[in-house]
């Protein structure tokens, strides 16, 4: 982003996080910085997030995990103990297009430890909008990841996975897959 001054909307709802993030873009007006969790009918008020006093007993990963779902934190192995909830201001993906007024997009890339399935959901609601998406569909229900599939399906795009990431191309836009 910094080396290509690539446009860009970063979101994070742990403030902790955000301000991290302040500091490490102060400097780059090309990048825009949102304190929020993206939220579908703003369901989300809280995320669940390993207490900072017990970050050292875990690898480095484990700050990347605050999730919605506290059992989401206890299936990497998290202690229940050392679970907190941090109330966290949400938005839907919608707002944020509004907000910025996108009238383009080239990449849109989520990573939200198993919610991804509904902000996917959501966006491809926006039909004016067609870029790249990319989203860890690992921590997906399985419901849910059904309806993203058809839904992809439906809206033309082709997608493979690497890893634990879905890739979606708009069908005709590159090249085929």
């Amino acid at each position: 982003i910094k080396k290509n001054k690539i446009n860009a909307i970063l979101i994070e709802p742990i403030e902790k996080n955000f301000n991290d993030l302040k500091k490490n873009y102060q400097k780059f007006k090309f990048v825009k910085l949102e304190n929020a969790a993206i939220s579908v009918n703003n369901e989300i008020n809280h995320l669940y997030k390993v207490d900072e006093k017990f970050l050292s007993f875990y690898d480095k990963h484990i700050p990347g995990i605050t999730s919605f779902n506290k059992n989401h934190l206890l299936k990497h192995g998290v202690k229940k103990n050392h679970i907190s909830s941090e109330k966290v201001n949400s938005i839907s993906i919608t707002n944020i297009i509004r907000k910025y007024k996108l009238k383009k997009l080239d990449l849109l890339y989520i990573d939200t430890e198993g919610y991804d399935g509904k902000i996917v959901l959501d966006f491809l609601k926006i039909k004016s909008l067609k870029p790249i998406i990319i989203f860890e569909y690992i921590h997906i229900d399985s419901k849910v990841f059904a309806k993203v599939i058809e839904k992809l399906i439906l809206s033309k795009y082709k997608f493979f996975s690497i890893n634990e990431n879905l890739i979606c191309f708009p069908k005709n836009k590159f090249f085929s897959i």
